[in-house]
């Protein structure tokens, strides 16, 4: 057993510690107790929640939405932006009447924001009705610390520095019945000079290959349609296993399970991005054609700057590779538009570079300065006004070109999974591309979680619609 790995007997003395809440909880609470859980930021979080949750149902917890309900508020935090750290600040000071009007509903924080320093002293000093603040490497503890709440009255701070460990075998409360999250990975060893996410999250530890393929197995067994695989940087996938292998062998062999089911996976870093990957993508019939492939900027001094270790040169290579080998990819990816000391120049060098790419969308992000990053500490003349005008030119050009990408789909046909029905009845799903399309349906809860035929009838600028051609 790896030394990253948590030993079963630990995961076995907290299962009796959920056992044991269950019983406190049979005692206190007249009826099933609820859980409001909440999630904010990237589906890393929201497959953490999905573990936590599977914790809470073992302890006897079931759901709910609305917090005036729930004996158990949970949020699972996200530090990735300071608006993101705003926005649950807000959120967690509504919960003060709350804890007035009810004493005994347990509040916990956790997530990467927690695992923040000043962030947890924050919270202990100035949201005393907080009684329970756990950080990204115990998850797996949460039923003794749970206990330790209810039992002691105490609150309960749990923020170990680490470089990171894996439970497996945690259970899983799955927020979809066919679409499923799969970590792969945890942490990161790139340290960009603006990301956060390194000192939260850990050092990269990979979860063992056949754990990682037999978990995939068993869910293609119980139905799911849609499996993403996720990872801080999927592409150093293995480098830190005893025994070594790339992300593109796993891919294979996820491919080779029997079924029809589609794989994604994000998110992928160009300078770990290979052709060997790139020809594992183009040869595995169950890979969507997609790839989110950050590129952060377009201007080599700033790229060398955020500590990315690949060049303008280099992506457009892989991004040229990948249309050879896939000439249906579709192509995201992330940018940071006034990185500190980036000019105007170096800015439109960016827009260049999403002009000659093509991309399907974007996730785009005015800098956001996080403290203890190097960044962070870094001259910064550029205004807040003037990074906004470029934000909003280059949004211009990203919405012309998404609009031409759109139009071309007209007349194709494309297989969708069905996600979910509208207010307005339509039904909708994502392309292989990843291409959101909605279309009608007269029978949305036979086609809902299952694969179906579109023909696409017309383009708006980020969606497409269509007609369906079949409900097999």
């Amino acid at each position: 057993m790896s030394e990253k790995t948590v030993a079963q007997a630990e995961l076995q003395r907290q299962k009796n510690y959920a056992e044991m809440v269950h019983t406190v909880l049979s005692a206190r609470i007249s009826g099933e107790p609820k859980a409001f859980v909440h999630t904010y930021g990237c589906q890393g979080n929201v497959a953490d929640s999905e573990r936590i949750k599977g914790m809470l149902s073992e302890m006897g917890y079931t759901f709910t939405e609305s917090e005036d309900e729930a004996d158990l508020i949970l949020f699972n935090t996200c530090a990735i932006r300071e608006h993101a750290e705003d926005r649950v600040f807000g959120n967690v000071g509504a919960l003060k009447s709350k804890k007035k009007r009810n004493p005994g509903c347990v509040i916990a924080l956790c997530g990467c924001m927690m695992q923040q320093s000043q962030v947890a002293e924050r919270i202990k000093n100035s949201y005393r009705f907080v009684d329970l603040v756990f950080g990204t490497h115990v998850v797996h503890k949460l039923p003794e610390m749970l206990y330790k709440v209810l039992c002691t009255g105490s609150r309960v701070f749990e923020l170990p520095k680490s470089d990171g460990v894996i439970a497996e075998g945690l259970p899983v409360s799955r927020d979809s019945s066919f679409k499923a999250w799969l970590p792969i990975m945890y942490g990161c060893n790139n340290f960009c000079s603006y990301c956060i996410v390194p000192y939260v999250r850990g050092r990269e530890r990979s979860r063992d290959p056949e754990t990682v393929v037999n978990e995939a197995r068993e869910l293609v067994k119980q139905g799911y349609k849609e499996i993403t695989l996720l990872g801080q940087n999927v592409n150093s996938y293995g480098k830190d296993l005893p025994n070594p292998i790339t992300f593109s062998e796993l891919l294979k062999r996820i491919n080779d399970i029997e079924g029809d089911f589609i794989i994604r996976f994000m998110t992928s870093h160009p300078k770990d991005c290979t052709h060997e990957l790139l020809d594992t993508m183009a040869s595995c019939e169950k890979a969507a054609r997609h790839l989110h492939l950050p590129f952060q900027s377009g201007n080599n001094r700033v790229l060398k700057e955020m500590n990315r270790r690949y060049t303008r040169e280099k992506y457009l290579e892989l991004v040229e590779y990948a249309k050879e080998k896939m000439p249906d990819i579709s192509l995201t990816s992330d940018v940071i538009v006034g990185f500190p000391g980036e000019t105007y120049e170096e800015f439109q060098d960016t827009v260049s570079l999403i002009r000659e790419v093509g991309f399907t969308s974007l996730f785009t992000f005015i800098f956001s300065p996080r403290e203890g990053t190097p960044a962070y500490s870094m001259d910064d003349p550029v205004s807040a006004e003037e990074k906004g005008k470029w934000f909003r030119e280059m949004l211009k050009v990203q919405e012309e070109i998404a609009g031409e990408r759109t139009a071309k789909l007209v007349g194709t046909t494309a297989k969708v999974l069905a996600e979910e029905q509208d207010e307005k009845g339509y039904v909708s799903g994502r392309t292989g591309g990843n291409v959101i399309i909605r279309f009608k349906c007269d029978n949305p809860e036979k086609v809902i979680g299952n694969f179906v035929n579109v023909k696409v009838t017309n383009a708006l600028t980020w969606i497409v619609e269509g007609e369906l051609i079949n409900d097999n």
